[in-house]
């Protein structure tokens, strides 16, 4: 579940990327509506990929509901690091990124 929780929060915190307010925080820019939209997708994309390890793992009924407790718990993540540790939240997206690889083969 290690990998659907990275990916879930990726996902996030790209979506969040994509508005004007946290972009702005963030990474002192606007974005262009080029990167919003890429943004907007790579974020759609990482969280619907985030299923296939979830039930890969544990069959799609159980698969299914930890990929939901996932979903909740790296939103949870980022919605309490945001206000707090913005810059915190940017580096865990990115280590999650990094690190999502090494998770992927400890599973095999």
């Amino acid at each position: 579940m290690l990998i659907a929780m990275l990916m879930c929060y990726a996902g996030f915190t790209a979506l969040c990327l994509a508005t004007d307010r946290h972009h702005g925080e963030l990474l002192r820019s606007k974005p262009s509506p080029a990167r919003r939209l890429g943004l907007r997708v790579a974020g759609g994309l990482l969280l619907t990929l985030a299923i296939g390890p979830a039930v890969w793992l544990s069959g799609w009924a159980q698969g299914l509901v930890e990929w939901c407790a996932v979903l909740m718990l790296s939103a949870l993540l980022l919605v309490l690091l945001l206000p707090y540790r913005p810059r915190l939240a940017l580096i865990l997206a990115g280590v999650g990124l990094l690190a999502s690889p090494v998770a992927a083969f400890a599973i095999l």
